[in-house]
């Protein structure tokens, strides 16, 4: 695991309240009681972001048979989200965060001062931070290492 956000495995989630692409508001503790994946990326229609939102998108049933819900946050403003999210057909949320401050709140400073980072949290369902993983350049290991994390925590099927 490569954990530098200042967001570290074993904190609470901060919760923040946002909108979405369809302009809908919503707090991550409406999703209390379930796994949250919280991706951030530094541009929609970007050709990195695009790989991996699309990977999130290709392992979304992963994810969903795994109880987790999935959000991908950036400083986009919701046009720009809801036409990344119509033309890579994105089956989950895209949070707008044009001020930064749930970047702010995660401890995102841009690296180096001018580059976007690019973290994904894994978010338990009592809103614990359980695995974050940071790393600009390997897109689709976002995607695994978030699959791992749930997995590694479901609990164990028993056949009746």
């Amino acid at each position: 695991m490569t954990s530098v956000a200042a967001i570290e495995p074993g904190s609470i989630a901060p919760d923040f309240r946002a909108t979405d692409e369809g302009g809908n508001t919503f707090r991550l503790s409406d999703y209390g009681g379930r796994s949250v994946v919280l991706f951030f990326y530094p541009k929609a229609n970007s050709r990195g972001c695009t790989q991996q939102a699309c990977a999130f998108r290709d392992a979304y049933e992963r994810f969903h048979d795994a109880g987790a819900d999935v959000i991908g946050v950036s400083r986009d403003d919701t046009d720009e989200q809801e036409a990344f999210s119509s033309q890579n057909a994105l089956p989950y949320r895209l949070a707008s965060d044009p001020d930064g401050s749930i970047h702010a709140l995660y401890g995102l400073r841009k690296t180096l001062g001018i580059l976007p980072r690019r973290v994904t949290f894994v978010i338990d369902p009592s809103g614990v931070v359980v695995h974050a993983f940071d790393s600009l350049m390997q897109l689709d290991r976002h995607v695994q290492e978030a699959l791992s994390a749930l997995l590694d925590r479901a609990p164990e099927r028993r056949p009746a």
